[in-house]
């Protein structure tokens, strides 16, 4: 006879796990972001997503990525399904100094890379200052 211990709350730590995610095991879109000199990157893993099934919106200044891992067939006998299925959604908000209208995306490995400029307005730039004999003109 082989001894079993019990929990009744396993299931809900999984579940709630598996959606918010924990530091041992992150949430489904796990992301990361950083500055590039005039671009903003940002990647986010999905592995065992096909890029057929990935999606991407902008509209105002947010950024919706789409993903779905397709189930597995019914009539197969389960003895693991640990790995997420179905549709997965994550929205990054942007910052108004960044050009929507030319956001890059490739996907490679399993790992979605966007590259976002910087807006041309919100780099930094030198200003002119012209003078004159009688007063200073300042451009800018």
């Amino acid at each position: 006879m082989m001894l079993m211990r019990t929990d009744p709350f396993r299931d809900l730590d999984r579940w709630a796990q598996q959606v918010a995610g924990t530091a041992a095991r992150p949430a489904v879109m796990p992301m990361d972001a950083w500055r590039d000199g005039d671009e903003f990157v940002v990647e986010f893993d999905l592995p065992g997503i096909s890029a057929e099934s990935l999606g991407l919106d902008v509209e105002r200044n947010v950024l919706t990525v789409h993903a779905e891992r397709r189930g597995l067939d019914q009539d197969r006998e389960m003895v693991a399904a640990e790995r997420p299925r179905g549709v997965f959604t994550r929205q990054v908000f942007l910052g108004d100094t960044l050009d929507t209208e030319q956001i890059r995306a490739t996907y490679h490995d399993g790992v979605l890379r966007l590259s976002i400029p910087v807006a041309e307005k919100a780099k930094p730039r030198r200003i002119k200052i012209a003078s004159s004999n009688e007063h200073a003109v300042i451009n800018a």
